[in-house]
C-alpha cells in the first residue's frame, strides 16, 4: 500500500524556520532545507527569494560555502506589528468565536487565530491563556448546531444549490417537506438562520436550523437575485422577523431603565427623546410587531408603548392573560 504524502508546513512556517537556520550560522542549503521541511528545491528557492525580495531580508548565496547567509544581523522575523489596542481586539474577537461553535467556521477560525498568533511571537510577547482572562463573553440561550444540517446548507448556499429538507415550526408535531433555494445563513440572536426561497410558497422565508431536519441537496440550480441582501431583508426585523408592515413603535421607558436604553443600538432604524424627569422615548420603524412585544415585555413595568395602537392593545391583552394566570395559582 503506498504511503499517504506527508503534509508540508504553510509558507509562513517554512519561511520562519528558514529564517532561525540563517541565524544559527550553520550551513544552510537547498538540500538540508527540503529534507527538513519535507518539501521540493523549487519551493525552498522561491521561498528564499520572498524572503530576499518582499520582506526585504539580507539573504545572499555564497558561492564558496554552497550555502545561503545573512550578510548582516537579524534580530527578528519580520511581521505585522500591532498596538496592544488592536492585539486586545484580536484576542477579543478569538473569545467571541463562541457562537460559531459546532459550525465548520469555528475551527477555520481558531485556525486562523493561531497563525496570526504565531506571527505575531518575534513582535510581542504574550500569551493568548493569560490574556484572554481579561475578557468575558456571556450569551444566554447560545444556539445549538447540527453539523448534519449545517454542512450541507452551507454548501447548498455557495453552490447555489436547491435543497429540500423537512421543517417543523412552533408549536406543531408535523414537519411537511420545504423544497428550497438557500440565499443566506445568518447568526440572529445567538441562533443560526438560513434565508430561502420557497419554491412552493413562491416566498422569501426564514428557516431557524434548529427545526430543520433531513436534508438533501439536490442538483438542481437556481440563480440567487442580484438585489437580494441579507442586511435589507432583516432591515424592519428587530430581532430576526421582519415582515410587509411599517410600524412606527414607540416605547416610554422609565428614568431607572432610561440609561440602559441608551447604552446599547437596539436598532438601525431607532431614535431616542429625553423626557422630562429622566424618561427616554425611543422610536423604531419595525415590519412585525411579535419580536416587539416579547421584547418590551421583558422590560415589565418600566416600559410603556406608546404606539402603534395594536401594538399597545397587544400588550394589554398579554397582561391580562398574566394576570389570571398568575392569580389562579395564588
Amino acid at each position: 500500500m503506498p504511503s499517504k504524502p506527508q503534509l508540508s508546513r504553510p509558507p509562513l512556517a517554512r519561511m520562519m524556520k528558514i529564517h532561525d537556520a540563517l541565524r544559527s550560522d550553520a550551513l544552510v542549503n537547498c538540500t538540508k532545507l527540503t529534507r527538513t521541511l519535507e518539501v521540493s528545491r523549487k519551493t525552498i528557492v522561491r521561498d528564499i527569494a520572498f524572503m530576499r525580495d518582499q520582506l526585504d531580508l539580507p539573504i545572499e548565496f555564497d558561492s564558496k560555502l554552497g550555502a545561503y547567509r545573512y550578510t548582516s544581523p537579524v534580530s527578528s522575523f519580520p511581521t505585522v506589528n500591532v498596538t496592544e489596542g488592536e492585539l486586545l481586539a484580536l484576542l477579543v474577537a478569538q473569545r467571541a468565536l463562541e457562537q460559531y461553535r459546532g459550525t465548520p467556521f469555528h475551527h477555520q477560525l481558531e485556525i486562523a487565530f493561531d497563525k496570526l498568533a504565531g506571527a505575531l511571537r518575534d513582535t510581542i510577547s504574550f500569551s493568548p491563556a493569560d490574556e484572554l482572562r481579561t475578557v468575558s463573553f456571556r450569551n444566554i440561550g447560545l444556539g445549538k448546531t447540527d453539523l448534519a444540517t449545517f454542512n450541507p446548507l452551507s454548501a447548498a448556499v455557495l453552490r447555489h444549490e436547491e435543497v429540500v429538507f423537512c421543517y417543523r415550526k412552533p408549536g406543531t408535531a408535523q414537519a411537511p417537506e420545504r423544497r428550497v433555494h438557500p440565499y443566506h445563513l445568518a447568526n440572529r440572536e445567538n441562533l443560526w438562520y438560513l434565508i430561502g426561497f420557497d419554491v412552493e410558497r413562491q416566498a422569501l422565508r426564514t428557516f431557524a436550523l434548529p427545526r430543520i431536519s433531513g436534508v438533501v441537496r439536490t442538483k438542481s440550480k437556481f440563480e440567487r437575485p442580484a438585489d437580494f441582501s441579507p442586511e435589507t431583508f432583516f432591515a424592519n426585523a428587530l430581532g430576526v422577523l421582519g415582515g410587509t408592515g411599517n410600524y412606527r413603535v414607540m416605547i416610554r421607558f422609565s428614568a431607572a431603565a432610561a440609561e440602559r436604553v441608551r447604552e446599547r443600538e437596539w436598532h438601525e432604524s431607532q431614535k431616542l427623546r429625553e423626557l422630562k424627569d429622566g424618561e427616554l422615548e425611543l422610536e423604531m420603524r419595525l415590519g412585525a410587531l411579535e419580536e416587539a412585544e416579547q421584547w418590551i415585555l421583558g422590560w415589565g413595568a418600566a416600559a410603556e408603548v406608546v404606539g402603534p395602537p395594536e401594538l399597545r392593545a397587544n400588550i394589554q391583552r398579554t397582561i391580562a392573560r398574566l394576570t389570571q394566570r398568575y392569580q389562579a395559582r395564588t
